[in-house]
């Protein structure tokens, strides 16, 4: 039960962190280059930078609490930086969720 729990939460902060990361590239970006208002990247990016930090610390108790090899930390990891990549990973993270007991 913990690990289905604890992956739901992963589930839910990588979505944040994939949001942010798109925001982040797509709006606070383009503001402090094409508008000069350094202060959207400031922002958005320090809350990025923390989901970012929850993604990993969570994505480490997945791999504690289930038993995931390093490499499902290294996709994790890829997916991370790569706009759009944990909406495209989270199909099978949802089925590695359905499919723990509890």
């Amino acid at each position: 039960m913990k690990a289905k729990n604890t992956f739901n939460w992963f589930r839910k902060i990588a979505l944040a962190e994939g949001v942010s990361f798109l925001v982040l590239l797509f709006i606070a970006m383009p503001l402090k280059y094409m508008a000069d208002m350094p202060t959207a990247v400031r922002i958005v990016g320090g809350l990025h930078g923390l989901l970012f930090i929850g993604f990993m610390v969570m994505a480490f108790e997945v791999k504690r609490e289930t038993g995931k090899d390093w490499a499902w930390i290294g996709k994790a990891f890829l997916a991370s930086i790569l706009p759009f990549g944990t909406f495209v990973m989270d199909r099978q993270w949802k089925k590695e969720e359905a499919a723990l007991v509890g």
